[in-house]
């Protein structure tokens, strides 16, 4: 049975069946995988695979995951099938520690992991919940969705707004339940990617990541917290020299 010809919810497009490498990009809060819409097909090695959590754009009439662990347990349950062949997690923000969870799930029940996790603007798992919008009431979070939603190329409209903050609150409340009292190993290697103009986590406070993998690469990229969006040429050049360099080691 072609494992790509079956349809899998937590994925917003199939994969080929012939793709030597997968890379599966995972929303932040409050959006879905459309967030990624200006990103490639492919990055060197690797087909690009949009996750697509249920309670937002084609799934939103799903429940909401609820917890981390509950989101990797079912998103691993689905793509099981896809991880015959070398992949790796990329995640921004709140979405990284979804990515995190995911790998860990994956290694606490004997799979194959990730060949690396990309983590981009977040602090380590035992140095949060952390971040302005955990604060934040329904008018404040409004705002910062509105915004988002224009760095994502569209227009806020008022019904989109009242959607996309019952989400937002939903993956504010998954955050905050994350919590590690100490850090935890992942056989994965890790690249934890910084941005100069980031106001929401700053590069030097995502150090905590280097106690979670034996590999850890720091890489602090030009941009702000939003830059991410439009795959730009450094962060598809960072990601490429990794999956590239993890492809030639499987060749020897």
């Amino acid at each position: 049975m072609d494992v790509t010809a079956t349809r899998r919810p937590w994925l917003l497009r199939k994969p080929t069946a012939d793709s030597t490498y997968r890379l599966f990009l995972l929303p932040y809060s409050g959006v879905g995988a459309s967030m990624y819409a200006r990103w490639p097909a492919r990055l060197g090695p690797a087909e690009v695979c949009l996750v697509q959590p249920p309670g937002r754009e084609n799934r939103f009439r799903e429940p909401h995951y609820g917890r981390y662990e509950d989101y990797a347990a079912a998103l691993v349950d689905d793509i099981r099938p896809l991880l015959d062949r070398p992949f790796a997690f990329f995640g921004h923000c709140s979405s990284a520690l979804a990515g995190f969870a995911t790998a860990l799930h994956l290694q606490r029940l004997g799979l194959p992991v990730p060949d690396r996790l990309f983590v981009s603007s977040e602090v380590a798992p035992h140095d949060g919940p952390y971040g302005r919008f955990l604060e934040m009431d329904d008018e404040a979070l409004g705002v910062e969705l509105a915004g988002l939603i224009r760095a994502m190329g569209g227009r806020p409209q008022p019904d989109a707004i009242e959607v996309g903050l019952g989400v937002l609150r939903a993956d504010l409340a998954a955050n905050r339940r994350y919590v590690f009292p100490e850090p935890v190993r992942l056989a994965t290697a890790i690249t934890v990617i910084g941005w100069t103009d980031d106001r929401e986590i700053r590069p030097e406070q995502m150090v905590g990541w280097r106690d979670y993998s034996r590999d850890v690469r720091f890489v602090t990229l030009r941009g702000d917290h939003h830059a991410f969006l439009a795959a730009p040429p450094a962060l598809r050049g960072e990601i490429m020299r990794d999956l590239e360099r993890t492809a030639r080691d499987a060749d020897t």
